[in-house]
């Protein structure tokens, strides 16, 4: 039985449920595997072979070598997780944050500092059709 899941109609938004969990557990694993340097080595040696080593769907292991943070959310990674490639990268949580945003670095971090993201248009559609 599918869970009624009342936010699933907010526009641009991956909510991290327990489904998502489920989905990108071996995603989100490999990230936390990458806490260890040596494994940052051989992931940095051989991003392909490292990879394969885990039980990974294909589009999330090509969502990886793209480095597409917004697909890998969408494919169960978890962002506090996906944090560990894109420090293995040498990239702060800004720039990353930027990235999936569309943003370059600088206009994200002034949206920051000018209070972040308007709510308008991030609501529920439903909720947006109730007036």
């Amino acid at each position: 039985m599918a869970l009624h899941k009342p936010y699933a109609d907010i526009p641009g938004t991956i909510i991290f449920d327990a489904e998502m969990a489920r989905i990108g557990y071996h995603l989100n694993q490999f990230c936390m595997s990458l806490m260890q340097e040596a494994n940052r080595q051989r992931f940095r040696a051989d991003e392909r072979g490292y990879l394969d080593e885990w039980p990974m769907t294909e589009p999330q292991k090509a969502a990886v070598l793209a480095r597409d943070y917004n697909r890998m959310m969408a494919l169960g990674g978890n962002v506090y997780f996906l944090a560990k490639i894109f420090s293995t990268d040498g990239l702060s949580f800004q720039h990353a944050a930027a990235t999936m945003t569309g943003m370059t670095q600088q206009e994200y971090a002034q949206m920051m500092l000018d209070g972040g993201r308007s709510p308008a248009g991030n609501r529920s559609t439903q909720e947006n059709s109730n007036g």
